[in-house]
């Protein structure tokens, strides 16, 4: 019998040792300046983090979590798409509906370019088109701008509010449609919206990420679950529970694992194996923090947040603490 309780013992601590080996934690928080709220956030090709940040764009150093440039004169600022062979990137300003264009070297602001639609929101840089794709959250539209001239090529009506896109970067674009708890299909060779497919169970679906090396799109949504949508069989193939308050999706192709980040506090972190997937941790973070990027050269995942008063009677957000706006760097 005591032979029994000792292999036992050793057994559930091997298991425990491999769990360890999983769990995420937080390498370190990343204080910025400011007190606006934010949005999305993107990692370039040399490290730098792009931080969408009320009025302006912030990029960080990542090795030495430095500020090294401020893109400042925006309103309302959302998202950010790179085109490094151009040296451009692109900005959504959402308040006054303008994409904002600016230099990968200089981190210049070289233009803008009024929006055909109001409040552009996530934005996408896809290389099979060379054109740049503005989802315009009031308007239920896109707009699609020619990435070398920087002129507006046409707008996309689509079937109800978009959310989060991504590209396949071989003439398709996918995204999120809020409002009708949808994923839409754009053409970016004919520049038309081509098919879009319902993803119940889940609803208001917002943050998306894809592995299209094995043809799965991962949408979360508000009801606390990620949806896993095959692209070839064009239908719903897993649902997994997350935390509350899910707003941003990420992929890390080299581990296989995408990523729910919740305001509530937790970061979801679901195993693809094949065909099959599962939740491997729901990793605490911080009340907040519910967007984030995935490094796919580090496997570091970045996640804005703050620390907030109490919600009052009559307010839709809470007001940020002053001072309190970090990066939270967390890894494997």
């Amino acid at each position: 019998m005591k032979r029994i309780f000792i292999f036992l013992f050793l057994m559930a601590s091997l298991s425990g040792f491999a769990q360890n080996k999983n769990t995420y934690h937080i390498v370190r928080k990343i204080p910025v300046q400011g007190n606006q709220f934010w949005d999305y956030l993107t990692v370039g090709s040399q490290g730098n983090l792009f931080v969408s940040h009320g009025d302006r764009v912030q990029v960080l150093n990542t090795k030495s979590g430095k500020v090294i440039a401020t893109m400042k004169g925006l309103h309302g600022v959302h998202g950010i798409a790179l085109a490094p062979r151009l040296n451009k990137g692109f900005i959504t300003s959402g308040e006054d509906s303008v994409v904002a264009v600016f230099n990968l070297k200089t981190y210049r602001i070289t233009n803008k370019i009024k929006s055909t639609g109001a409040k552009p929101d996530c934005i996408v840089y896809d290389p099979y088109s060379n054109k740049v794709y503005a989802f315009n959250g009031h308007s239920n539209s896109a707009l699609v701008v020619d990435a070398n001239t920087e002129k507006i090529v046409t707008t996309i009506p689509l079937p109800g509010k978009p959310e989060f896109a991504v590209t396949n970067d071989k003439g398709k674009i996918y995204v999120n449609i809020e409002d009708k708890s949808m994923l839409a299909c754009i053409d970016t060779k004919n520049l038309k919206l081509i098919n879009s497919w319902s993803i119940a169970p889940g609803e208001e679906p917002s943050g998306l990420a894809a592995d299209f090396a094995n043809n799965k799109l991962f949408s979360v949504c508000r009801n606390k679950i990620m949806v896993v949508f095959d692209t070839q069989k064009e239908k719903v193939v897993a649902t997994l529970p997350t935390g509350g308050h899910t707003d941003g999706a990420g992929f890390d192709p080299a581990l296989k694992r995408a990523y729910s980040s919740n305001g509530s506090g937790t970061l979801t972190v679901v195993q693809e194996e094949g065909n099959h997937f599962k939740v491997l941790e729901q990793f605490p973070t911080e009340k907040g923090a519910r967007t984030n990027c995935v490094d796919p050269i580090t496997h570091h995942i970045y996640l804005p947040t703050a620390q907030f008063y109490p919600l009052q009677k009559g307010e839709h957000w809470p007001k940020m603490k002053p001072g309190t706006f970090v990066i939270l760097d967390v890894a494997p």
